[in-house]
């Protein structure tokens, strides 16, 4: 008799976001295993890696959103970077361009050439979708006087919303870059413009039917989705103006998970813990309207057009004054610390902060 065959042990399903940052870890130590790399020992262009490898100045790491290569005889560090645009599919070329100038400017370099891979839906996309697509793109380039530079464009199936992946390409002086992981016990820890100003505004948008029949009023959601143009979800202004006039030990845009994750993002690659304070943190009227409607927290919602800024806490008045000077809305939240505690303060009592890597973001599409 031929015994029942064993049931393979179910593999675990990853929810929706980014991966967690315990299953990057996993992965970053196996890409350097000595069981992966017998393949580069079995391949024929061994010394071009071995040269490429030389030239990376900074690689993928938990808290790293870009990466810096050293370019041969030149002053400058070449600064790459790629993020798709999943959640929103209204000016979707809009928000590719800007999240990836995001990094760019977040490591202290200047965006300045693009390339884009857009993916529309099979049965549903539109010439007219297309060309938005591709103009808006080209027009949020020239507005931060980026070269778009190429892509591709593909109409596929099983997709029920267009997906752009984005890949920006900077440069920034070889004394001059900044990285995530640079900040210090001690240092202050410095929010520009105000939470969740991206994600107040899709939510605005995919919910606006949704939201008017809650009585939520016109105006209301007008303000929500101008968000997104006004302040803006571009970082560039605060992140140069920032480098050109301090030492900054670290800077960090909050994406997807909000506030919490860029913070709890920055502290492990910086091998610091936190402490904030809730009442400081600037979090925006309608946003927080919004986020009471759909119970989402609104520190772990989509953050984009925030900048945290890390620099030593003496700095920390002058920055403000001058981001002030400058127009741009800037609030001293807190700093970081020795332990690896992530805390945050609220009316008095001290706790952890709640984080995780799947932004609430989520919800909205489930409901």
């Amino acid at each position: 008799m031929t015994p029942p065959k064993k049931t393979p042990k179910e593999e675990k399903v990853l929810p929706i976001g980014k991966l967690s940052m315990e299953l990057l870890s996993e992965i970053f130590k196996a890409y350097n295993s000595p069981k992966i790399l017998k393949t580069l020992e079995q391949s024929n262009y061994k010394e071009i890696y071995n040269e490429s490898q030389k030239r990376v100045i900074l690689g993928f790491g938990i808290g790293e959103d870009a990466a810096i290569i050293s370019m041969e005889n030149s002053s400058k560090y070449l600064v790459t970077k790629t993020d798709p645009i999943t959640f929103a599919t209204e000016d979707i070329g809009y928000y590719v361009v800007n999240i990836n100038a995001n990094d760019i400017a977040a490591m202290g370099a200047t965006p300045k050439w693009f390339q884009a891979t857009i993916l529309l839906p099979a049965g549903i996309a539109t010439e007219q979708t297309a060309k938005k697509i591709c103009l808006d793109i080209q027009t949020a380039c020239l507005r931060l006087g980026i070269l778009l530079i190429g892509g591709h464009t593909e109409v596929t199936y099983d997709l029920n919303r267009p997906i752009v992946i984005g890949s920006m390409f900077g440069e920034v002086l070889r004394d001059n870059y900044v990285q995530s992981g640079g900040g210090k016990s001690g240092d202050a820890i410095i929010l520009t413009k105000g939470i969740p100003l991206e994600g107040t505004s899709i939510i605005a948008r995919e919910k606006e039917k949704q939201l008017l029949d809650m009585g939520i009023t016109e105006e209301v959601i007008r303000r929500s989705k101008d968000l997104l143009f006004h302040p803006g979800i571009s970082i560039m202004k605060e992140a140069l103006l920032a480098v050109k006039h301090f030492n900054i030990h670290s800077m960090h845009d909050p994406t997807e998970g909000g506030l919490a994750m860029g913070l709890v993002e920055l502290s492990k690659a910086s091998n610091c813990g936190f402490q904030i304070e809730y009442e400081k943190i600037p979090i925006i009227p309608e946003g927080k309207k919004l986020c009471e409607i759909f119970k989402l927290n609104p520190l772990q919602t989509l953050s984009s057009g925030s900048l945290l800024i890390v620099l030593e806490d003496k700095d920390s008045d002058s920055l403000l004054q001058l981001m002030r000077n400058n127009g741009i809305i800037a609030s001293k939240i807190g700093n970081l610390t020795a332990t690896n505690e992530y805390l945050i303060i609220t009316q008095g009592k001290t706790s952890e902060i709640r984080y995780d890597e799947r932004d609430e973001i989520t919800k909205i599409f489930n409901s």
